[in-house]
């Protein structure tokens, strides 16, 4: 290609063509077609007639649900608080009982609605639908949490352009503290858009700042750490990162058993599930299985350390011998007509800088 601007051009939009078609796959593939896949229900009793029923239930749905029983409507509500099963049947004659707790899906409560519907309807008795766990009023889907998630997302991942591209002079341990602080004022935004602004969080909104940070520094320590390594295909690796596999695993429109195995497996690590399922965990479901998501938010910021510290030690030998060629201009051991170099080649690092920011926030 004899252009170079040309060619320039074309090589930048590699990055946006390949982000249309990962997020074409990932957005389609995990959110058009929700369908039950072996989501647990339960059904109360220990009859045999009980048995008997949530047999026929389990054969009827096939691979849609897994079917259990519980001895008492308590200990369905139990399994509904810790988010064991998804919806519970409280068999009866004259008033069949559907118990769901909404706020840990919304879409989780309505598809069960739709399993068991059905079944009371062949009763010929309405279906009485009890929701055991109820997201505020200010967020009556549940699926704030998940449009939180977006914000704290973008905000993290995008001041990886600004800290690794535009601060590449700067050693990594100042790029370290910079994105620990941009991560601080992140989650700060993140927690006045949870509590005063949108009112998602009526309780324990230090705590929801507290993972928020947690959630964000890792994503801003990964990225200032990959940048060393990828340079302006970093843009990319993060939407990969933290959009395409991100959002669509997190839960926070459609939970794992709503979704095919892919992303199912990867709700059960990834951090922005951790985020979600911890901030659930926190606000509707008294701290159960609030342990393992903080686990998870902590075990990314220690990956997001270790790649920082990789980076640290793969970067030391050129800022050692870039420090030594600027001592060496400085004491005039490089002639005079030697010295437009390095200023150009600030300038083109300048210039590639500049593009990769605009890149990365125009995302």
């Amino acid at each position: 290609m004899r252009s170079p601007a040309l060619r320039h051009v074309l090589t930048h939009l590699i990055t946006p063509l390949l982000m249309c078609i990962g997020m074409g796959l990932a957005y389609m593939g995990a959110f058009v077609t929700p369908e039950p896949h072996h989501m647990p229900v339960a059904v109360v009793g220990t009859t045999p007639r009980a048995k008997v029923f949530a047999q026929t239930v389990k054969d009827t749905a096939g691979d849609k649900l897994d079917v259990r029983t519980v001895a008492s409507r308590a200990d369905a509500v139990g399994l509904l608080k810790s988010r064991e099963v998804t919806g519970a049947y409280v068999p009866s004659a004259k008033s069949p009982e559907l118990l769901v707790a909404s706020a840990a899906s919304d879409m989780g409560a309505t598809a069960v609605e739709k399993a068991f519907t059905p079944v009371a309807a062949r009763q010929g008795v309405p279906l009485k639908v009890t929701d055991v766990a109820e997201p505020v009023a200010d967020d009556p889907t549940g699926q704030g949490l998940f449009f939180l998630l977006i914000a704290l997302s973008i905000g993290s991942y995008a001041s990886v352009a600004a800290i690794g591209a535009a601060g590449a002079a700067l050693p990594m341990r100042v790029r370290a503290l910079l994105a620990l602080g941009v991560s601080a004022v992140v989650s700060g935004i993140g927690a006045l858009l949870a509590g005063p602004v949108f009112q998602l969080a009526h309780h324990d909104l230090a705590s929801v700042w507290g993972m928020a940070w947690l959630y964000s520094a890792g994503i801003l320590l990964i990225g200032v750490g990959l940048h060393t390594f990828l340079k302006r295909w970093t843009t990319l690796a993060m939407m990969v990162l933290f959009v395409m596999l991100n959002f669509t695993s997190s839960g926070g429109l459609f939970r794992p058993e709503l979704q095919n195995g892919f992303f199912g497996t990867l709700h059960a690590f990834w951090n922005g599930a951790g985020f979600v399922e911890g901030v659930r965990s926190l606000l509707y479901f008294g701290d159960d299985g609030l342990s393992r998501n903080l686990w998870t938010l902590m075990v990314w910021l220690l990956v997001g350390l270790v790649v920082t510290g990789v980076a640290a030690l793969y970067e030391r030998p050129r800022h050692a011998r870039h420090a030594a060629g600027h001592a060496g201009t400085a004491t005039g051991t490089t002639a005079t007509a030697t010295h437009p170099a390095p200023r150009l080649t600030d300038e083109v690092d300048a210039r590639t800088a500049e593009e990769e920011t605009e890149e990365t926030v125009g995302v």
